[in-house]
């Protein structure tokens, strides 16, 4: 799904309505019945009041909408309409007049705001500002929206919590910004919904299809997706009646120093466990026989080193390379790796340690073969970019970079982003907080290292890895909870994931 910035939906809107033909006030009414109806099977039929805050644009107009519907649906409400200067959007005035004819109360709002007492079994539907704000929210509105986040009540935001904008927030005073519990985003999530800054205002959001024209979204051009199921599935590819082993690849892992034998473990364990035909894992001699118990579908290369490694593999006869989970970072390793890149023509993963070398050494980056895939927290990009702190830094960075290096970058994180090298971002949409856990980037270091053996090209293999790691991850987190969740579940419910993913 392509994400788009705020003037474009505004000119997808344009299209849809020349393109179907359909005039905006029956658009609006589409998209306020298909809000209406989420909020209803949400919260409908409980006895709920209804407290609708509305501004004077179109996102106002949704609002005076949907409090039609609501009480056409049986529901109680009441309106507050904030019109400072006494003028509506065309469609909002449409919504008004109708609205007038029902029952529900309308209180028309101007330069002062008093604070209205709600019933306890409130819900807030803010409808005060849309996607289109370009300014901070101030006098009235800013009012209101201090009012809303007083309340005990649970607040509901239709396609963006008011005073949040579509993109960059930065300047943005954070008092006047609605903090939703529930966001009811259309067609398309906003860009700012990713950004971990922005998850106080949003809440939990959901995407609602408003039936935007298709020709009108494909004219669209952008370098920001949101991957979901779907697309996911259409990339993977179906294993042969008579295939073997061999035809899947063999995968080496590079991994593991003393002390630090479970990052190899769970690494190797997540590899075999997503397809590949064949892996061997290079560790120092202290691994060996760990590994060769915990995970007996592997073969070792042991290392001549005792307590890590020292001696860069002979990797002629693997398919894909991933080097880092548990490496350390002692000479003889800094060393053995630095020679592993250079000796390398194929594609490679690195991950964790390999990445605290390379940042030690940032010549290695451009010296990485095209199509590698890095893997980074948070942390461990700031090292190799040079300290940017912001969500919106990293991928900015994260996006120059994969293009002058020609390699694929995972800003791992909530919406894991993949950057790909031809500048375009794809945020996945599982996984969730039981994930910040030790060892969790050691097995998606593991599906990525196999499913790039297994001949994927590496956007794809990125991609695909990052989307089943989050959704075994939601599996486990089913099964055990955010608090209980380790890595070694995340590795036992990739069976669970690759099952669901090929049905």
């Amino acid at each position: 799904m392509k994400i788009f910035r705020t003037e474009q939906i505004r000119q997808i809107d344009s299209d849809t309505m020349r393109y179907e033909p359909i005039a905006s006030i029956d658009l609006m009414e589409r998209a306020a019945r298909t809000l209406t109806d989420a909020i209803l099977q949400r919260f409908g039929g409980e006895g709920n009041f209804f407290a609708i805050f509305a501004g004077p644009g179109n996102n106002g107009g949704d609002a005076l909408a949907i409090a039609r519907m609501l009480e056409e649906a049986g529901e109680k409400g009441e309106v507050w309409l904030l019109d400072p200067k006494g003028r509506l959007s065309p469609d909002c005035a449409e919504n008004l007049e109708r609205l007038r004819r029902c029952a529900t109360p309308i209180n028309i709002l101007g330069n002062e705001f008093t604070a209205p007492t709600l019933p306890e079994n409130s819900i807030i539907v803010d409808g005060i500002f849309g996607s289109g704000l370009n300014k901070p929210a101030e006098g009235i509105f800013a009012r209101a929206i201090r009012f809303i986040n007083s309340c005990s009540a649970t607040r509901v935001a239709i396609d963006i919590p008011s005073g949040l904008h579509g993109e960059s927030n930065g300047s943005f005073d954070t008092d006047n910004i609605v903090r939703a519990h529930t966001t009811l985003t259309l067609q398309f999530p906003k860009l700012s919904f990713l950004m971990p800054a922005n998850d106080q205002f949003t809440g939990e959001w959901h995407i609602l299809d408003i039936g935007l024209n298709s020709r009108a979204i494909e004219e669209q051009k952008s370098n920001l997706f949101y991957t979901e199921r779907a697309e996911i599935a259409a990339m993977l590819s179906a294993r042969r009646k008579f295939s073997h082993k061999g035809d899947y690849g063999h995968a080496l892992l590079v991994a593991g120093s003393r002390g630090m034998a479970g990052a190899a473990v769970l690494s190797a364990r997540a590899t075999l466990r997503s397809g590949v035909g064949l892996l061997s894992v290079a560790t120092p001699q202290c691994n060996n026989t760990i590994l060769q118990t915990a995970v007996p579908e592997a073969m070792t290369l042991p290392d001549g080193g005792e307590s890590h490694l020292c001696t860069p593999p002979n990797i002629e006869r693997y398919t894909a390379v991933a080097v880092g989970p548990g490496l350390g970072t002692a000479a003889a390793t800094e060393k053995a790796l630095l020679q592993l890149i250079n000796d390398n023509r194929e594609p490679m993963v690195l991950d964790a340690d390999a990445l605290n070398i390379i940042a030690k050494n940032p010549e290695a980056l451009e010296q990485l073969p095209a199509g590698s895939i890095i893997t980074p927290h948070p942390g461990e990009f700031a090292r190799l970019a040079g300290g940017v702190k912001s969500r919106e830094e990293q991928l900015a960075a994260a996006t120059e970079l994969a293009q002058k290096c020609n390699i694929c970058i995972i800003l791992k994180g909530a919406y894991t982003a993949v950057c790909s090298p031809d500048g375009n971002i794809f945020f996945n949409s599982t996984g969730n907080p039981g994930m910040a856990t030790a060892g969790s980037g050691d097995t998606l270091t593991g599906i990525v290292l196999a499913l790039l053996a297994r001949g994927y090209d590496s956007t794809s293999a990125a991609r695909i890895a990052v989307y089943i790691h989050g959704l075994a991850g939601d599996i486990a987190a089913e099964r055990n909870g955010h608090t209980a969740l380790t890595a070694g579940d995340i590795v036992d419910a990739l069976t669970s994931a690759w099952k669901i993913m090929e049905v």
